[in-house]
């Protein structure tokens, strides 16, 4: 009688049990099919720099912010997000064109009580480089943004299951934009190598040795549709311009530019070459932004060397911050402040990544990337 009424008594917490986890699988499950059927990928998951942060560097201690005007002027609601730029940046448009919403900036969902990573992940931060030296301990290192993910796919193999989340990660976009910091903070501390003397071939092989291993270890943790936004032209950026005594583009640093594109789509071919159920696209950033640059009104700008936001010559003395002139006209503008572009140029070259074609864009473009 003993154990009968022992089983009895237990029985209701067994099956409250089994019911509860039936029931969050179910819950995962519908979120996915959700998803899946709004979108030819189920979700997003961003790495990357400032180009691509949505508001994790809000969450650190660092001078590397953007969540104060003149930032935001024209974001819904004219707020300053953490966003680097007027408006919106290239991943609120890459989600856009995807049909789902913004993945929103780890730091603020791991924060919550109860994080949905299923929908998409945004682990980018304002200052981030290849190099884990890079504006080290001022923001989330390209490594330890990949250690965030490895905690995040733990999660949701633990709430989907194994099998699950395999395939949901194999669906999966995995958009990365890293390397333009690594190679602008290099070309200011060597304006004035030579070009005999120029040494940056080895710079750029560091970075492709550091870049294999990260690549490597997203695709162990799952990565299967990778997109990769190349550096763009950073030396024709305000910032290194007013380097010039001319202010012309730093070849220096368009040149690192170049070839570190040209390796990163060499390492990402190889990596498809060995692993069949890997596709990747990478977006020339550099050639893409260059017409703009070079035939400004061609794309319906008239400003290409100057930011819009900032202080001093081509206001590109004094990053954008409350203090600082703006111009009436974003969308006439290249550069929103000394670093980077205006929503206008991030929403041109969201376009020709997602429906353009070689050389911008290849083997293929985002859309048949996604459609994979």
């Amino acid at each position: 009688m003993g154990r009968a009424d022992t089983v009895t008594k237990s029985s209701p917490a067994r099956s409250m049990a089994v019911a509860a986890v039936a029931f969050m699988a179910a819950v995962s499950a519908s979120l996915l099919a959700v998803a899946a059927a709004a979108s030819p990928v189920p979700a997003i998951y961003v790495f990357g720099d400032s180009l691509a942060d949505v508001g994790n560097n809000n969450h650190l201690v660092t001078l590397l912010k953007a969540d104060f005007p003149h930032n935001g002027i024209d974001y819904p609601g004219k707020k300053a997000t953490g966003r680097f730029s007027n408006g919106k940046n290239s991943v609120d448009f890459l989600a856009e064109n995807l049909g789902l919403a913004t993945s929103p900036p780890y730091l603020a969902l791991s924060s919550s009580s109860n994080p949905n990573y299923a929908n998409g992940v945004n682990f980018a931060s304002g200052g981030a480089g290849v190099s884990n030296a890079t504006n080290k301990d001022q923001c989330i290192s390209f490594d330890k943004q990949i250690d965030y993910f490895a905690s995040v796919h733990a999660s949701l193999v633990q709430s989907l299951g194994q099998a699950q989340a395999t395939a949901h990660l194999a669906k999966s976009l995995f958009a990365i934009t890293i390397g333009s910091n690594d190679i602008i903070h290099y070309a200011k501390a060597n304006s004035a190598t030579s070009a005999t003397a120029d040494p940056s071939q080895q710079f750029v092989d560091a970075l492709i040795q550091t870049l294999t291993r990260q690549l490597q270890r997203l695709y162990g943790l799952g990565a299967r549709k990778v997109l990769f936004l190349g550096t763009g032209p950073v030396g024709c950026t305000p910032s290194l311009r007013e380097l010039s005594p001319t202010k012309d583009c730093s070849a220096l640093a368009n040149g690192i530019s170049v070839r570190y594109n040209a390796a990163a789509a060499s390492l990402l071919s190889g990596m498809a070459a060995r692993y069949a159920d890997m596709h990747y696209a990478l977006f020339d950033s550099s050639a893409a932004l260059l017409r703009y640059i070079n035939q400004p009104a061609a794309y319906g700008f008239t400003e290409a060397k100057a930011a819009c936001c900032g202080l001093g010559d081509m206001n590109a003395k004094i990053g954008c911050t409350p203090l600082s002139f703006y111009c009436d006209n974003r969308t006439s503008h290249v550069f929103w402040d000394f670093y980077h572009p205006t929503e206008t140029t991030a929403r041109k070259l969201s376009s020709t990544a997602f429906d353009g074609s070689a050389p911008l864009i290849f083997p293929m473009n985002i859309r048949q990337l996604s459609a994979i």
